[in-house]
């Protein structure tokens, strides 16, 4: 049977979307490696119940992380939910899993591209306090869809 709703959550339908974007590129490098110059960072919170890190990058970073996708990864795989990849901390390297729900931040510095999100707890929206409307990413100022933009004031 379908569920009926009192009333359409705007909010989570573009942050839907917007996330779907993400997905999209990350299954361009998963497809193909990134392209040209391309490069990717995404942040993430290391707290959200699906996040799947090293014990020891977990206790160094307790609440986020941030990514850097460019030359050294590997096993990027792309899911309905997720995606895995592979990357190298001390020299080692170590599989993490980073649900979508999770990435408050997702940049293509080369492109000028970034998406900074607002996270949903309890149905409440949170604001990332610690990201800008823009953010400098190697002394070029990226173009960041701030999803708080669309969101209406109260």
């Amino acid at each position: 049977m379908t569920e009926f709703v009192d009333e359409i959550n705007y909010d989570k339908l573009i942050e839907k979307s917007l996330k779907q974007v993400i997905v999209e590129a990350l299954k361009i490098a998963e497809r193909q490696g990134l392209p040209g110059e391309n490069h990717f960072y995404i942040t993430f919170k290391t707290d959200h119940p699906l996040t799947i890190i090293p014990k020891e990058l977990k206790i160094q970073y307790p609440d986020a992380m941030t990514i850097v996708l460019q030359h050294q990864y590997s096993n990027l795989v792309i899911t309905k939910e997720s995606f895995s990849v592979e990357l190298s901390f001390g020299g080692r390297y170590q599989t993490l899993v980073i649900p979508y729900d999770a990435i408050t931040y997702f940049a293509d510095p080369y492109a000028k591209f970034g998406l900074s999100f607002s996270f949903f707890e309890n149905g409440d929206v949170h604001s990332l306090e610690d990201l800008e409307p823009e953010k400098k990413v190697s002394g070029e100022t990226a173009q960041i869809i701030s999803f708080d933009s669309f969101r209406k004031k109260v």
